[in-house]
């Protein structure tokens, strides 16, 4: 029987934190999880391509938009079930058997979002996310995404927009499970905008995409 879990991953100059995304994944590979790793690029110009060609992964090319990275990186995957990670998130150790335990139930999941930081707001805007994940089902990119592939392809898939990609899709499936392991993840945005101000953005840009508004508009307004 072949490992179950493909991984993928979109990359644009992610040779700064990829390596301890990839890093992290091992214990998946030594528990006989992980199927491949897809790399799914947007045109990066650092070492990026070369790093995840001496890990071992299919890499797969396109223009940058995280939704048309993740929706090409997910119809080369092969595995039964998908494994959503971005660039700069770092699974807990011991995420394995947590997600090993967790496939039998054929639901999809998320983990619980962490910072690489310390303090008061980094627990406070992770503690949202999760909550708000656990109430309404509705987890961030940040926190991964684990879901059977056939769920994935009914509900649509990843759509080819450059922000709230994740929001689109997890919106059509049911049922996710807040994993009791952390998706570890930069903290470097929310410290350059300040933790409540970057907080406060992305409320008020999933509240404007709910609303109806364009994700390029978002995305624009966003990376300000």
């Amino acid at each position: 029987m072949p490992a179950p879990i493909s991984i993928v991953i979109p990359t644009l100059n992610s040779d700064g934190s990829l390596p301890a995304t990839l890093a992290a994944l091992m214990e998946g590979l030594h528990a006989g999880l992980i199927r491949e790793l897809i790399v799914s690029d947007g045109g990066s110009a650092d070492q990026t391509l070369k790093i995840a060609d001496e890990a071992g992964a299919e890499i797969v090319t396109g223009p940058p938009s995280r939704g048309g990275q993740l929706a090409r990186g997910c119809a080369a995957a092969k595995g039964d079930w998908l494994l959503v990670l971005h660039a700069d998130t770092v699974l807990q150790a011991g995420w394995g058997k947590v997600v090993g335990d967790h496939l039998f139930t054929g639901t999809p999941a998320a983990f619980r979002l962490a910072f690489r930081a310390s303090g008061f707001a980094p627990a406070w805007v992770a503690g949202w996310a999760n909550l708000r994940s656990r109430l309404f089902g509705l987890p961030y990119g940040d926190q991964g995404l684990l879901v059977p592939s056939e769920m994935y392809r009914k509900a649509g898939g990843f759509p080819d927009q450059p922000l709230m990609e994740d929001v689109a899709l997890v919106r059509s499936l049911r049922g996710i499970t807040l994993l009791p392991s952390r998706a570890v993840t930069s903290a470097d945005r929310y410290e350059r905008a300040g933790w409540l101000r970057r907080g406060g953005r992305n409320l008020w840009t999933l509240t404007r995409y709910f609303l109806g508004a364009d994700p390029a508009k978002l995305a624009q307004d966003y990376r300000r």
